[in-house]
C-alpha cells in the first residue's frame, strides 16, 4: 500500500509538470469515491493539490501504521474500547449495545463525512426502532498539517478538551444519536481502523460489518 501511495504521489506531481490539466481530471475522478468531487462546498483547487504534497505521504503512512495494530475483522470480536461522552465520562463502545445491532460511524469534521452526514442521519430515522447508533469522533482527517482549503479551521488535538471542543461542531449537526469521543491514544481509532472514517454494524459482540475507510457510504449499511 505505501509503495503504491508513493507512487501514485511521484507520478501525479511528474504529471503535473507536463499537464496540470490531466491530474486535475484523474484527481476529480478520484475524488468521486470519497465525495470530494460532488461537494458543493469545496472547488478542485481548495482539495486536489494537496494531494501531491509531503503532508499527503505523512499522513498516508501514520494511517499504515497504525492500521498494523487493527484488531476489528468481520466474524471477529468486537473491540471494546474505551471512549469518552460528550459529558467527559469514561466509557467503552460495547456499553452502547442493547441486545440488537449496533452501528458504529467513527469520523470528525473532514469534508467527506461531514458531506455525508444527512445520509447517516436518514439512516438513523429509518432504522433506529431496530438498531441503536454510536459516532465516535476521532483525531482529524484534515487539520492543521494535511489541511484543505475552506475547511473547518480545526487543528489536530493536543488534549481531551479539544477533542471534545472539536466534536461539539458535529454535534450542531445533530446526528440523532449519541456522539462520544476517542481517547487521546486514538485507541478506538486503531482497533476498528477507522482513520480517517469509518462505518462498522457489530451484533452479539461480533463484527458483522465494516465499510470504509475510503468507501464510507452509510447507503450501503442499508
Amino acid at each position: 500500500m505505501l509503495c503504491f501511495l508513493l507512487t501514485l504521489n511521484v507520478t501525479l506531481r511528474v504529471l503535473h509538470l507536463i499537464s496540470p490539466a490531466i491530474v486535475r481530471k484523474l484527481q476529480l475522478k478520484m475524488g468521486e469515491k470519497s465525495t470530494m468531487t460532488y461537494n458543493p462546498r469545496f472547488r478542485y483547487e481548495d482539495w486536489g493539490p494537496t494531494f501531491l504534497t509531503a503532508a499527503f505521504i505523512k499522513e498516508a503512512v501514520t494511517n499504515i501504521c497504525r492500521s498494523i495494530r487493527q484488531k476489528a475483522f468481520v466474524g471477529g470480536v468486537a473491540p471494546d474500547s474505551p471512549v469518552i461522552t460528550m459529558e467527559t465520562e469514561r466509557t467503552s463502545i460495547l456499553s452502547f449495545m442493547k441486545g440488537r445491532p449496533l452501528v458504529l460511524s467513527f469520523g470528525s469534521c473532514s469534508p467527506p463525512f461531514m458531506f455525508t452526514l444527512d445520509q447517516f442521519k436518514r439512516l438513523v430515522a429509518d432504522f433506529r426502532d431496530v438498531a441503536d447508533f454510536l459516532v465516535i469522533y476521532i483525531a482529524e482527517a484534515h487539520s492543521s498539517g494535511w489541511a484543505f482549503s475552506n475547511n473547518y479551521d480545526i487543528n489536530q488535538h493536543q488534549s481531551l478538551e479539544e477533542r471534545l471542543s472539536a466534536a461539539r461542531i458535529l454535534v450542531q449537526s445533530d446526528p440523532l444519536c449519541p456522539v462520544v469521543v476517542d481517547e487521546m491514544s486514538n485507541a478506538a481509532a486503531i482497533h476498528y481502523g477507522s482513520h480517517p472514517e469509518r462505518l462498522y454494524v457489530l451484533q452479539a459482540g461480533k463484527v458483522q460489518g465494516g465499510i470504509g475507510p475510503w468507501g464510507y457510504s452509510p447507503q450501503e449499511v442499508r
